[in-house]
């Protein structure tokens, strides 16, 4: 299965994806209602495990991740980083992870929840993106990649939605 998160209006998604979506097996995460911010509790690592305890619809964030063999975010780059939503959204898919740790590639990071291995692939959009915000973007992208113990990764940017298309 594929998952799609990004923070695009309607109109730019549905140039970068003409057809219908859920005809492949994927999965679309949009902006579409309001999202609660994580709290911090830790509640999916302790009260309900493998799931964030504010039932909201993006509260399954971990079982999405789990089913699914890829994962496409598409989002602003903002500062270096992800948009505010996606941010957010990337937030509450902690339950993914456990709370216990592994030494993977010589460093420190969290086990692995499920036995699935997904492939992330990331587009940054924005005009003037500097090269420190590219640098910083695949830092981050890096380090969610290890910790989600992705296989395959990759980060593209691209100054607008035109130049996107054609490229999924």
């Amino acid at each position: 299965m594929r998952l799609i998160l990004c923070d695009l209006e309607s109109a730019d998604l549905h140039r970068l994806f003409p057809q219908p979506l859920d005809e492949n097996g994927t999965i679309l995460i949009q902006k579409d209602g309001k999202i609660h911010n994580c709290l911090g509790c830790f509640g999916c690592w302790v009260k309900t495990p493998g799931a964030c305890v504010i039932r909201d619809q993006y509260g399954d964030m971990g079982e999405q991740l789990a089913k699914c063999s890829e994962l496409l975010i598409i989002s602003q780059c903002y500062y270096g980083g992800f948009s505010p939503f996606v941010k957010n959204v990337l937030d509450r898919s902690i339950p993914y992870i456990h709370p216990y740790f592994v030494i993977r590639n010589g460093r420190m990071h969290h086990r692995r929840r499920y036995k699935n291995h997904f492939s992330l692939q990331v587009w940054f959009y924005g005009e003037d993106i500097s090269a420190t915000e590219k640098q910083t973007a695949k830092k981050v992208v890096e380090a969610n990649a290890i910790n989600y113990d992705c296989q395959i990764y990759s980060v593209s940017f691209a100054p607008g939605i035109t130049e996107m298309e054609g490229q999924f």
